[in-house]
């Protein structure tokens, strides 16, 4: 840890669904890792609340099996599970009944937040069970906070009922709306990029750049989640979380300081600005799809709607691309194309600016339009990092370009392999540092958003376009960005690059 970063104050996590995958597979782990690396102290607790048969000792069996696998890092796991473990309590109950509030009510004191690691339909219920029995209200110098996971709402109507709802019993100052990929090292980067960087921000703008892609691929398929996944699709499971999240990095103005206002300000402008289509335009700037049978890295993958808990007859999208437009000065005329797609050829979040080309070019055989565009790849995920494709003299006695692409990847100059990103988020939490969350006004202007495709899509009788399983997605998503002139960023798997 750094020197500079000082241990959260004395706090107990209290988490709703203890014995959950959330907890067992994220929270835990990061948990972990903050007990390794002194984000927190002795003085940190942790409190499951579930309607599992359990007990304390049950609780910290199931969260312990961290490091039955072994491999690099997991003595010094072991070591932070050690000095953590009898610091894990469980409460067993049903936290709809008010008998499990006042049980809780008797267990915590101090600075306490609350995670909702559970089912969506339970958030508006905890949080007005946590304030009508006094769980909420904070003392000088004693916080009091919940966490809350996506999905924030299943449509505009939805999400602006929550916020009311949970905004009737709590200010929103102690209101934490996660979305985890802000806590990746490389989103947190796309500002300091930008704004440390006057080569970047100075063509960072409709004069100098020509669109910009966001993508979200997975190689996994529905699975077992087949009753989550036909109720929910792709566009609301990722369009206006995860992928708006990194539109507004990408599109907001410079901050006035970096305070959580702020920057939090300045992202809501941004999906304020986000275009709200008419459901004719809404037609011909969205493409959905749906994948069948094929195989994923040398795998049979059944069709989508031959997964377990699928309507056969499903019309739920597991692709979804948009063409959406940012209405500022900044980005008059840039549009943004968005992808996110299950089964697909390889998994990679990345973001792609692919700058206009350059307005003339002399050298022979080479006119400006053969040279490729500059792009900046900022690569989320696998191999978090960045990469800038330029052009080059080729080698030898005549003057011929090449292309290179100039590479950073994380994992080759810091250590950040054990992370799983929620310790940065859950960090924030600790010390009330809103930067990195989604403030109601801006979960909101997200929907509305993507709300014409809602609407559009729930009223068409057609079919999402299908794809093959392994593929990169429907034909139509290509003419998407074709009738534009351009095309989608080749996405590499991991350890490789596309120049």
């Amino acid at each position: 840890m750094s020197k500079s970063v000082k241990p959260a104050p004395p706090t107990t996590l209290v988490i709703f669904g203890a014995f959950g995958d959330l907890t067992r597979r994220l929270l835990m782990p990061a948990l972990i890792n903050m007990t390794r690396l002194g984000l927190v102290g002795n003085d940190f607790h942790v409190l499951g609340v579930g309607i599992d048969e359990g007990n304390d000792q049950s609780l910290r069996e199931a969260l312990g099996t961290f490091d039955a696998k072994g491999g690099e890092g997991a003595g010094e796991k072991g070591d932070a599970w050690a000095r953590l473990k009898d610091r894990v309590g469980y409460l067993q109950g049903d936290f709809t009944h008010d008998e499990v509030y006042e049980q809780l009510k008797a267990r915590v004191k101090g600075n306490v937040a609350f995670y909702f690691a559970v089912p969506a339909k339970f958030f508006g219920d905890i949080v007005e069970k946590l304030a009508d029995h006094g769980l909420m209200a904070e003392a000088p110098h004693a916080f009091r906070r919940i966490a809350i996971e996506k999905p924030f709402g299943h449509d505009l109507a939805s999400a602006q009922a929550l916020n009311a709802r949970i905004l009737s019993k709590v200010g929103e100052a102690q209101v934490y709306r996660i979305d985890h990929f802000l806590g990746k090292e490389t989103v947190q980067n796309i500002m300091t990029a930008r704004f440390a960087n006057m080569m970047i921000e100075r063509v960072w703008n409709a004069d100098c750049i020509a669109h910009v892609q966001i993508t979200a691929a997975e190689t996994v398929d529905v699975g077992t989640r087949g009753k989550f996944y036909d109720g929910t699709g792709a566009l609301r499971d990722m369009v206006p979380n995860h992928l708006f999240q990194l539109l507004a990095m990408v599109a907001m103005e410079p901050p006035a300081s970096f305070d959580a206002e702020a920057i939090r300000n300045e992202k809501g402008k941004v999906l304020k600005a986000v275009r709200v289509y008419s459901p004719g335009k809404a037609k011909r700037n969205g493409v959905r799809g749906q994948y069948t049978a094929g195989k994923v890295k040398g795998a049979d993958v059944p069709a989508y709607t031959a997964s377990p808990d699928v309507a056969p007859d499903s019309r739920t999208e597991t692709y979804v691309a948009l063409k959406l437009m940012v209405d500022t000065w900044r980005w008059a005329g840039v549009p943004f194309y968005l992808r996110t797609g299950k089964a697909m050829t390889c998994r990679d979040t990345e973001i792609a600016i692919t700058f206009k080309p350059v307005p003339f070019a002399s050298f022979p055989g080479a006119a400006a339009d053969m040279l490729p565009p500059n792009r900046l790849i900022i690569q989320i995920q696998p191999d978090e990092g960045l990469s800038m494709d330029i052009n080059i003299k080729r080698p030898g006695l005549e003057v011929a370009t090449a292309p290179i692409a100039l590479d950073f990847r994380y994992a080759d100059e810091f250590d950040i392999g054990h992370l799983t990103g929620y310790e940065s988020l859950i960090y924030d939490l600790f010390v009330g540092d809103q930067t990195l969350f989604q403030r109601a006004d801006a979960i909101e202007a997200g929907w509305a958003a993507v709300q014409p495709f809602l609407d559009l899509w729930a009223h068409d009788a057609g079919v999402p376009e299908p794809y093959e399983a392994g593929t990169l997605g429907p034909a139509a998503a290509d003419a998407l960005l074709a009738h534009d002139d351009h095309t989608w960023h080749e996405l590499a798997p991991a350890g490789k690059t596309v120049p």
